[in-house]
């Protein structure tokens, strides 16, 4: 797993200035960062999109690019990496692009209740 530290602002200092280091936090992101990967390979292979390893990919990308998407996510292989990527973006929700889309459907005098 990867070391690393996450600075937050408390209020003591200028806007934007990160003043207090919290290694528990930055251990409790990278924590949530697995599990998402976890759950992006879990689905994907409950979608049998991992069932047969047939394809094969190839590209020359920036080395930096691999080491800091490897750091941020912790996986140490290029195979695991690209499989994660891959799975992410193919089970896409699309959140953001409904949730835009129905702006502004729901009627107005629909009581919520509150």
């Amino acid at each position: 797993m990867t070391k690393t530290a996450v600075r937050m602002r408390r209020g003591q200092g200028p806007v934007g200035k990160r003043t207090r280091t919290h290694p528990k936090l930055a251990e409790k992101l990278q924590m949530r960062r697995l599990a998402r990967i976890n759950a992006v390979l879990q689905r994907a292979e409950e979608s049998g999109l991992r069932a047969e390893k047939d394809g094969r990919i190839a590209g020359r990308v920036s080395a930096d690019l691999i080491k800091r998407a490897k750091a941020r996510t912790g996986l140490t292989s290029d195979t695991e990496l690209v499989e994660f990527a891959l799975a992410n973006v193919a089970l896409e929700d699309n959140f953001a692009e409904t949730f835009r889309k129905t702006r502004g459907t729901v009627d107005p005098t629909l009581k919520l209740g509150f």
